[in-house]
């Protein structure tokens, strides 16, 4: 195996032979959001708020059990991964203590990826700031210092926790993104961005709380990427760079007024209060606030409701002054304990409860300069990622940076100016946020939504799309737009999709009863559709969860986005259901050093049964979690320009067309991404412009790949594998026998 070099040339990445590379890739894993040791995922309320006594070691996985999960994802054709930690993994125990042990087990797993030849870049994920505010992210100790208490938030709705709701089962689908909009992420985000204008009184060890936050998140992501590079056999052959900030939110900054909800915010869900109704019930007072439900046509109001804290803070009191002695910071003479710090800047008055400036995160309160969203980001945003960029550069000044602005929200201008970084990628995401919510492949119609955010039309009447096909083509379209949109504003640098994804868990749960994955499937094929013709430079999918299971998801929030699922069938690697006979050579081979079966003895009573789901899926077993829409041909090297590709699964077509400038060379042909499940040799037919190729599959990843050598000038290919009606194989009366072999006991297992 050669080692992988990766760089950037304009808008494309191109490897050692110079040929353009796709990034097809994947999240790695869903299971670094939250500790190993105690195992806490949402939904476990115990030993919650023993934030500092955690470990991440184990996390994504053990070591032992990597080599079976890097085959597993190289098999189904990705070469990329994004490879999420947290802040809170490296530095729970307090304000410069650094996990050490964590950071020695991230650089032997990033090893392990390496014997794979995977693509890496290093995510620090957050998602509404912390484990203690509804997400992942930050540690524990960040709120404290911010003068807030995880221990008031239930009760004041300052952030909604399933790990603190009262029955963890019954947390509302998708009501931890909600957060954002609550007292908590409003407060700690503007805090973060902007505490030097909007908090001034908030100084500890004697700076703003804006430094002391960054500070420390920048130097600790500094330090993992200094212990990366001194590992010396990791950059450049494994790691290829490193994000910035997963999905940064404003808080309150540019909000024009704190009495109404704003006009652009999209989600409301439960109960919604707008900024300033947080601010009072997050200091303990009651507020009768309006309620919303998330319907087929997007939100809509439903009642009021009574917020009634009787009297619990969200912030520190007075009494908690220990907490600072135990971290041994020292909070500056103006911050007071006690009282919300927007309440001590005169936003409003706690003795009255009277909100008197309603506009005062509309402006920089020191100039009077107006702020929006788009003035967040080229301001706040951008001094923030230039910061993190320059520490990683000063580690590693070859290292490819991912900017990622705020989700949904126009780019950065970069464009010709001094931030214009020929080594820069725009890092984007993007959910088709009807199914999302809905947890609901609507066949019917959808909505042009990023078309509404950039006022395309002039009533949202005229951004719904009716029919399947309307559909595709409006999800295709949008990433379209946010494609040439980077162009226009980043300037001429690669893009990547690093999120995109479907639930898995639609209609109920209706497919781990009834084994019928088909809305899954064209939600999958869409999404896919959708990317192949965005012209970006690849994607890394939401997402690989290595403990997810049908009762729980992805263990997070209710969350059910992983590809795969240790209650479900992996898709058969070859054109035929061999894979599924434990006496077969290919289940023997496919199964071992560590790559976990369908069904073994390790976890054939999670693939046989779920314990919260009917039993009839366990007896029919009819479904492959919709893999036969991600197992898809793709283009990984192309010599020449890359002009277009597509996936058309309904027929199993795959076509492509390049323009070469010069012939393609021995030993760097074009190659293509087959998986065998839709082109086993036997049954492939190929059509090309000219000149030879071959099928050849890699001895060590078990990948198969296409290689074309042409001439130059304008050359296209055509590849028609099987084509089936969907569930045709996990129908076959092969394994539905087999499976009702293994669940009376009468199956062979290894």
């Amino acid at each position: 195996m050669g080692l992988l070099h990766l760089h950037i040339d304009g808008k494309v990445f191109r490897d050692s032979h110079n040929r353009e590379v796709t990034l097809r890739g994947i999240n790695v894993a869903g299971d670094a959001k939250y500790p190993k040791s105690p195992d806490l995922p949402s939904f476990v309320p115990d030993k919650f708020f023993d934030g500092d006594d955690v470990s991440f070691v184990g996390r994504p996985f053990s070591l032992e059990d990597a080599h079976g999960h890097f085959k597993r994802l190289r098999r189904w054709g990705y070469n990329t991964i994004r490879y999420i930690f947290t802040w809170e993994a490296i530095e729970h125990a307090g304000p410069g203590k650094y996990d050490e042990e964590w950071v020695t087990f991230t650089i032997e797993v990033l090893r392990i990826a390496k014997q794979y030849e995977f693509y890496v870049f290093m995510d620090p994920h957050q998602d509404v700031w912390s484990r203690f505010s509804g997400g992942s992210g930050a540690p524990m100790w960040t709120l404290y210092a911010a003068g807030l208490n995880p221990k008031g938030f239930k009760k004041t709705e300052a952030a909604l926790v399933q790990n603190t709701y009262d029955i963890p089962a019954e947390f509302p689908k998708m009501i931890w993104s909600t957060n954002y909009t609550r007292s908590l992420c409003q407060t700690i985000f503007t805090l973060f961005w902007a505490g030097r204008d909007f908090a001034p009184k908030a100084i500890i060890d004697g700076v703003n709380i804006q430094d002391y936050l960054q500070n420390h998140y920048i130097a600790a992501c500094r330090y993992l990427a200094q212990k990366i590079h001194d590992a010396g056999d990791l950059e450049h052959d494994v790691v290829i760079g490193w994000e910035s900030l997963n999905e940064p939110n404003r808080g309150l900054v540019g909000v024009q007024d704190i009495s109404i909800i704003p006009p652009e915010q999209q989600l409301q869900l439960g109960t919604s209060p707008t900024a300033f109704q947080a601010m009072l019930t997050a200091s303990g007072r009651a507020c009768e606030i309006t309620t919303w439900g998330f319907g087929s046509f997007g939100p809509y109001q439903t009642g009021r409701e009574l917020v009634d804290p009787e009297g619990v803070s969200a912030w520190l009191q007075p009494e908690d002054a220990e907490i600072d002695k135990k971290y041994g910071w020292t909070r500056g003479p103006d911050w007071k304990l006690g009282e919300c710090i927007w309440a001590q800047h005169g936003v409003w008055d706690p003795t009255s409860n009277t909100l008197l400036q309603k506009d005062y995160f509309s402006k920089v309160p020191k100039t009077g300069k107006s702020l929006d969203y788009e003035i967040f980001t080229n301001t706040y945003f951008l001094d923030h990622y230039r910061s993190y960029r320059d520490a990683i550069r000063a580690v590693w000044p070859q290292s490819i940076m991912l900017c990622q602005p705020p989700v949904m929200e126009v780019p950065p201008d970069l464009k010709n100016t001094g931030d214009d970084d020929p080594n820069m990628v725009h890092a984007v995401h993007y959910y088709d946020g009807l199914t999302l919510m809905t947890k609901h492949w609507n066949r019917l119609y959808n909505v042009d939504v990023i078309g509404v955010l950039r006022g395309k039309y002039w009533t949202p009447a005229f951004a719904v799309k009716i029919g399947e096909t309307a559909i595709r083509n409006c999800i295709r379209d949008q990433l379209k737009f946010l494609r040439d949109e980077s162009l226009n504003y980043m300037g001429n640098h690669p893009l990547i999709f690093t999120e995109i994804g479907i639930p898995y868990d639609m209609d109920n749960k209706s497919a781990y009863k009834t084994g019928d994955y088909s809305s899954q499937t064209s939600a999958m094929d869409a999404n896919h559709y959708a990317l192949e013709g965005s012209t970006s430079n690849g994607f890394t999918l939401w997402l690989y969860e290595t403990e997810n299971n049908h009762e729980w998801g992805d263990l997070w929030n209710g969350e059910d986005l992983s590809i795969w699922s240790r209650d479900d069938l992996e898709l058969p690697t070859g054109g035929d259901i061999r894979s599924l006979d434990p006496t077969s050579p290919d289940y023997s081979e496919s199964h071992s050093n560590g790559d976990q079966p369908g069904v073994d003895p390790r976890n054939i009573k999670q693939a046989l049964t779920s314990p919260s789901i009917s039993s009839s899926f366990s007896q029919t077993a009819k479904g492959y979690r919709a893999a036969e829409a991600y197992l898809r041909p793709s283009p990984i090297y192309v010599s020449g320009q890359l002009d277009s590709y597509v996936f058309d699964l309904q027929n199993c077509t795959f076509t492509m067309s390049l323009t070469a400038s010069t012939p393609t060379s021995s030993d760097a042909p074009t190659e293509i991404y087959l998986p065998e499940f839709h082109f086993p040799e036997d049954q492939t037919n190929i059509s090309i412009s000219g000149g030879k190729w071959k099928l050849q599959i890699d001895e060590f990843t078990k990948v198969q790949r296409l290689l074309w050598w042409h001439a130059e000038g304008e050359q296209d290919i055509k590849i028609e594998g099987v084509k089936r009606k969907v569930g045709e194989y996990s129908n076959s009366a092969e394994e539905v026998t087999y499976l009702e072999q293994c669940q009376r006991g009468q199956c062979a297992v290894m």
